[in-house]
């Protein structure tokens, strides 16, 4: 557990080092939110670095690690590790969320760990009781698996895929 720990800090810091047009925006390196509005980095800001909601959290983006029991994200894109109880991402995401329901609005590219999951449009893998995908180009792993256009099945349980 304790090694699982630290790998998942490590991988997190060198994510927010990685330099994209995100990072070198105007976004703060630390947020840290009870819920919002009291949280140090207003909600029309974004995050570039680590994000803390111990509640509910609320930024533009997030480029770096999101952990917090609400991570929600209004417009832009983020990137990185998402962890917490609910990942809401009003616009496009790419990189690894496990909360016990992700949801994105808009394009996911990557992983989608959780209970429930739902993408707009989903590039990669959604593993979870139940995985929705509007469009999807990957694979879901779940009891319930439903691609709204463009799945080998619009329905399937355990494992469904569109390539």
């Amino acid at each position: 557990m304790k090694r699982k720990v630290q790998i998942v800090i490590a991988a997190a810091f060198m994510i927010t080092l990685i330099p994209t047009e995100a990072a070198h925006s105007q976004g703060q390196p630390i947020q840290l939110a009870l819920f919002n509005p009291i949280q140090i980095v207003p909600e029309g800001q974004a995050i570039s670095g680590i994000r803390l909601n111990l509640i509910y959290g609320k930024n533009t983006s997030v480029t770096g690690v999101d952990f917090g029991l609400v991570n929600h994200t209004t417009s832009g894109h983020s990137q990185g590790l998402q962890f917490g109880f609910v990942g809401y991402n009003e616009a496009d995401f790419t990189g690894w969320m496990e909360h016990a329901v992700n949801i994105t609005q808009g394009k996911d590219t990557g992983v989608q760990f959780g209970i429930f999951n739902h993408a707009r449009r989903m590039e990669g893998v959604q593993i979870g009781l139940v995985n929705h995908a509007e469009s999807l180009h990957g694979l879901q792993i779940g009891l319930v698996n439903v691609i709204d256009s463009g799945g080998a099945f619009p329905v399937l349980p355990i494992v469904n895929w569109s390539f």
